[in-house]
């Protein structure tokens, strides 16, 4: 079992569906990923033939409409947090953000995209037969998405695309890219969103190398007189910009689960750690330094996994609003970093040597804390939706 995973025996938000879920993943975790995941993170990506055996052990398709090969009936949101938590159990958090890719990919083509281009991606991708990423990070952009550079110009029936994308998880390996380009003026209401064959002469792809996610491939995508059928446009033209926000909360509530989880992770192994242990002729636990150190974490960790957990049923029951997601996040990714440096106060020199859970989680701390909106825009974003002051 995940450690202290007993927290959701005792929620009101969670029943035995979510607990058999969870025994079922954790199953597949332990017997096709643990054996192998530190042999991934050194080759830098996942292996193609996971995501089919984690779409035949139902992982890929959780929450997806039959019609597409996914199974939605029965599951809710927090079935979803369940699989982030025990996927989240060997400690690398570039298995999740590689592996479930689709979940950021696939998303906006369901909801924007003609009934033939869903039929045409969804099956293979929720069968793991192909993999689709999300492009809308630009090298000289960030969060600022509204004001994106990357061009798709329409010449008869295919659009020509021009410019690049930075940052791209499973950008080396991904078949489709959910590409965010301008169709349009200047702002949001000139983006659109295309669905681009990586494959399509033009595209060149580069592996960024990192700090954290190692198993999870980044690449930097150029693109340059790109042509695209004109039948990948997903939604209206310069009708892109919801697309990408619509995403944006759910992805947001998926990292804080995914900080929560990481951080029992990483207090699992630090409590272990404090109980075997000794020093000054008793075990580190015997300290009260420590437990003072370990009920802090756990404190910190309980409080965030209450914010998750409303959120989610605000999404559940339509109440939700976006300013709490973002700040949500904040809370959550800050939780994150302190929790993984006592944690690693409490392993020592050991958390500093590379095969400790520990020290691949503290390395992670950084990327939840930018990615999906640097704490600063998050911030912003709550403040301006919430009190006013500038346009939202």
């Amino acid at each position: 079992m995940t450690a202290f995973d007993d927290w959701r025996t005792r929620s009101p938000y969670y029943d035995e569906t979510h607990d058999a879920l969870a025994q079922s993943v954790r199953r597949f975790v332990e017997r096709e990923i643990a054996p192998h995941i530190d042999r991934w993170e050194a080759e830098g990506e996942l292996p193609r033939e996971l995501h089919r055996k984690a779409a035949e052990a139902g992982i890929l398709g959780l929450r997806y409409p039959e019609q597409y090969g996914g199974h939605s009936e029965g599951f809710d949101n927090f079935h979803s947090l369940v699989v982030t938590e025990e996927l989240a159990a060997v400690g690398a958090g570039g298995l999740g953000a590689s592996l479930m890719t689709h979940g950021i990919g696939l998303p906006p083509i369901l909801a924007l995209g003609s009934e033939e281009l869903k039929q045409r991606v969804a099956p293979p991708v929720l069968a793991g037969e192909k993999i689709i990423a999300l492009g809308i990070t630009e090298a000289g952009g960030g969060s600022d998405v509204a004001n994106l550079k990357t061009t798709a110009v329409r010449e008869g029936d295919h659009y020509v695309v021009n410019g690049g994308k930075m940052f791209i998880t499973s950008g080396m390996r991904a078949d489709w890219l959910t590409c965010a380009v301008r169709t349009g003026g200047p702002g949001a209401a000139g983006i659109s969103l295309l669905l681009i064959d990586m494959g399509a002469p033009g595209v060149e792809r580069s592996r960024l190398d990192k700090m954290g996610w190692r198993c999870s491939d980044t690449a930097a995508i150029h693109f340059s007189d790109v042509r695209v059928p004109a039948d990948n446009l997903i939604g209206p033209e310069n009708g892109g910009f919801i697309g990408i926000m619509r995403n944006f909360n759910s992805e947001r509530l998926g990292m804080a689960m995914g900080c929560c989880a990481y951080a029992r992770v990483a207090m699992a192994e630090a409590a272990e750690w404090a109980k075997n242990r000794e020093t000054f002729g008793r075990p580190l636990v015997g300290h009260q330094s420590i437990r003072i150190k370990l009920a802090d974490m756990e404190r910190q960790i309980e409080a965030t996994q209450a914010w998750v957990d409303l959120c989610a049923w605000q999404v559940k029951e339509g109440k939700d609003r976006p300013a709490d997601f973002a700040m949500l996040k904040v809370q959550a990714t800050r939780m994150l970093e302190a929790v993984a440096r006592e944690a690693a106060q409490i392993l020592g020199g050991a958390s500093y040597i590379t095969g400790s859970k520990v020290e691949r989680i503290y390395r992670e701390v950084r990327v939840n804390a930018i990615g999906g909106g640097s704490e600063e825009i998050m911030l912003d974003l709550a403040g301006r939706q919430l009190f006013g002051g500038g346009k939202t």
